[in-house]
């Protein structure tokens, strides 16, 4: 089952699709966002279309968006792939390295990636992304974080080099936080549907590959990250955590970063794929 939000940018429509048919969630939900994560939206979609009550509906065409509105937070989680650490010249961290990316970054998929004005050290990310969908605090467990995992998607942590480590004064979200620097998407895949340590993901830029590595080689793994995380702040219903990138980014040396006109394809082995075109912002 793979929950998706398709329409305009500002005007999606929550749809579900299963078995190749996709439905119109309108009966059920006016939007995928936290609150319906925490009512127990995912059972309930479940549930209706048990039922057959939702209607069947044509989407072809319609933009693809985020697949969740408005995330109260995106919790990002860095060098969390040892040889991605290496790449950047760093030691594998005994705890996670946390940073943020401001929520206003999350666009589509396949929505444009904006250069800022200047800059020229943008780098991709393909990221392993967890939604949220329960209030989270002080978990007992690792194991006790699957009961408040709404479920994953993929996510782009799109990145400014020079912003992150030149002119950061210590902190990485100068060069997380440029508007369009967290495509998302396409689709929410509940967390009980999806082995989060037992994906590929991989990235291409204008067709070349790039990336190719598995979850299974994160540090630190989904459940210990939300785990951890809880006993640093609060988690809610919708928020989502970026959860570390592998290696064959930019930042190692070996590729160019993004220019003006360049395509990102960026995917993960049984949650879709992304596409996106990268364009030049110019002051005025």
């Amino acid at each position: 089952m793979e929950l998706l939000r398709l329409g305009p940018v500002g005007h999606e429509r929550p749809y579900v699709r299963e078995a190749g048919i996709t439905y119109d969630l309108a009966p059920l939900t006016a939007e995928i966002d936290g609150a319906f994560l925490a009512t127990d939206g995912i059972d309930r979609v479940r549930e209706a279309l048990g039922r057959g009550e939702l209607p069947a509906a044509t989407v072809d065409g319609l933009r693809i968006g985020a697949p969740v509105a408005r995330p109260t937070a995106v919790i990002c989680i860095g060098q969390n792939y040892a040889a991605h650490a290496a790449e950047s010249g760093s030691v594998p961290p005994e705890h996670p390295v946390i940073f943020f990316k401001h929520p206003n970054t999350v666009v589509g998929p396949d929505d444009v990636v904006l250069l800022p004005p200047g800059a020229e050290k943008v780098d991709w990310e393909v990221e392993l992304a967890v939604v949220i969908g329960k209030t989270a605090r002080y978990l007992s467990s690792p194991d006790a974080a699957r009961e408040v995992i709404a479920g994953y998607t993929i996510s782009n942590d799109v990145s400014e080099r020079a912003y992150q480590l030149d002119v950061s004064g210590g902190q990485w979200s100068k060069g997380k936080c440029s508007e369009t620097f967290n495509p998302l998407g396409p689709a929410l895949v509940p967390a009980d549907e999806v082995d989060p340590q037992a994906l590929r993901l991989r990235s291409f830029v204008n067709g070349e590959p790039r990336q190719d590595s598995s979850t299974a080689d994160m540090i630190f793994p989904v459940l210990q990250i939300v785990h951890e995380l809880s006993h640093y702040l609060v988690l809610e219903p919708g928020d989502v955590i970026n959860t570390g990138t592998p290696q064959g980014v930019a930042l190692s040396g070996r590729f160019p970063y993004l220019q003006d006109g360049d395509e990102m394809t960026i995917e993960i082995e049984g949650l879709g794929r992304q596409h996106q075109r990268t364009e030049r912002v110019h002051l005025r």
